[in-house]
């Protein structure tokens, strides 16, 4: 591999391979608008499905004993206090990970 012509054609080759693999990498994702109203969604899902399920055993409490709806406005409440708490929660760790995120760039600049 002294020769000069071969190194230059290995080089050459080198660079060639490097350009194929730039170009088959993956593209860095640009949608991160997207990813907050993902956040926004999640929040949303997560009061709505507490408020459903309390509303649910509530109702079935309710039929199942014959009650007047006291068991339903129970569970709604508690199932709406469950829904804030974990949306809460979640709101918790979106603000950590963010937090995170710019103490990883600070140490980097």
């Amino acid at each position: 591999m002294t020769d000069p012509d071969q190194q230059q054609r290995l080089k050459q080759l080198e660079a060639k391979i490097e350009a194929a693999k730039r170009a088959q990498a993956p593209k860095p994702r640009v949608d991160e608008h997207y990813s907050q109203a993902s956040l926004a969604w999640r929040m949303v899902i997560e009061l709505c499905a507490g408020l459903g399920i309390g509303f649910g055993i509530g109702y079935s409490l309710d039929w199942f004993l014959g009650t007047l709806p006291i068991f339903m406005v129970l569970f709604v409440m508690l199932g709406l206090a469950a829904g804030v708490k974990t949306m809460l929660r979640s709101a918790q760790e979106i603000q950590e990970k963010k937090v995170a995120e710019e103490a990883d760039e600070d140490k980097g600049a």
